[in-house]
């Protein structure tokens, strides 16, 4: 396999940042942009804001970039300003690198593809098992918008293009919005405690339902496959684990692997964003007892986007079929990738 010279679009995201590692490790050059400098080991950092036209101009001027995997977005009051912010960044970002002999680019997007975005969460009522082939859901998406701003560029420049499709990546990260494990794992550090029971906070219908997840470095392994491997160009894949589960069953797994006494599940929806208000002054002390190298809950937990995978009140399964059929077997046990993540962030100190 031959290797290029990525360009990895937010490093420092959950999944952008264990590309970035993934990558370098299998020997790539790799560029990572974000905001703040990328501290990953054997990635060229690249500093600059993507709705800064110029900026980005400048930060990517001469570079010689073969592959582009686009994995960040912007979050904005509704999903009209997602689009048109969201559009703009990937617009800047081809536009600064209108010189370079790009081979390749990937893009992350995700399960609202099929869901519908964050202000109509739940408006697509697409029979599961996912199918890349479905029609998009009517209303405003940045993901679709993203997505048609890489098509349009990818006809202009003559590149070859992938999107990539996860459901709630588990991974290592830090101070990132859409991280449920390390969301779970300081809620289940926080009622041992203090004592409190381990109580799901989603619905009946997530609770009891078939459902699957995506382990960044399942994401990762697809990501540099499909941009190497001709035969997969210009394709849409779903990515996920490989196994389903039910949170019944997986919650109580969890609760296990913390020593905590699990709740039955609540009739109604008990919200983290709700259950863990003014937690801060709690989280605070845990961490001084343990001597834990994040004392702010905001910079770990993301009660909100947990609650809104957690909340669904639909089945959400994504086929994975035609991944297979071109070529991609790689998979994942979930509960395993939950393990994993929960023993680093012990021995990296974030949690107790």
């Amino acid at each position: 396999m031959r290797k290029g010279i990525a360009l990895v679009v937010g490093a420092t995201g959950i999944t952008g940042g264990n590309l970035a590692s993934y990558l370098v490790a299998s020997g790539w050059t790799v560029y990572g942009l974000s905001r703040h400098p990328s501290e990953h080991s054997g990635v060229i950092p690249v500093t600059t804001d993507l709705l800064d036209a110029s900026a980005t101009q400048e930060a990517l001027a001469g570079l010689p970039i073969t592959h582009v995997f686009y994995c960040t977005w912007v979050g904005r009051e509704n999903e009209k300003a997602n689009v048109e912010a969201n559009s703009a960044m990937m617009r800047n970002l081809f536009a600064a690198l209108d010189d370079a002999n790009l081979e390749h680019a990937s893009l992350v997007t995700g399960t609202k593809q099929y869901l519908g975005s964050f202000e109509a969460y739940g408006s697509g009522r697409i029979e599961t098992p996912f199918r890349e082939s479905e029609p998009r859901v009517p209303g405003d998406n940045f993901y679709y918008a993203l997505e048609d701003v890489l098509f349009e560029n990818a006809e202009r420049k003559g590149f070859a293009w992938n999107v990539h499709r996860p459901h709630t990546v588990i991974g290592y990260a830090r101070g990132n919005a859409m991280n449920m494990g390390t969301t779970l794992a300081v809620y289940a550090s926080i009622c041992k405690a203090t004592g409190k029971p381990f109580v799901f906070p989603g619905s009946q219908t997530q609770w009891n339902a078939l459902t699957d997840m995506t382990d960044a470095l399942v994401l990762a392994r697809q990501m540099e496959w499909a941009a190497t491997t001709p035969g997969a160009a210009n394709q849409a894949f779903n990515t996920v684990n490989g196994d389903v589960f039910r949170w019944r069953r997986m919650w109580r797994e969890i609760g296990e692997y913390f020593g905590l006494d699990v709740a039955d599940c609540p009739e109604t929806p008990q919200p983290l964003d709700t259950q863990m208000a003014g937690i801060d002054a709690t989280w605070r002390d845990i961490a001084e007892q343990h001597d834990l190298i994040e004392p702010d809950v905001t910079k770990l937990a993301s009660w909100w986007h947990t609650d809104a995978d957690l909340g669904r009140d639909q089945e959400c399964v994504n086929d994975t079929a035609k991944s297979r059929d071109f070529g991609f077997d790689h998979f994942r046990e979930t509960r395993g990738a939950f393990f994993d993540l929960f023993d680093r962030l012990r021995a990296e100190k974030i949690i107790p």
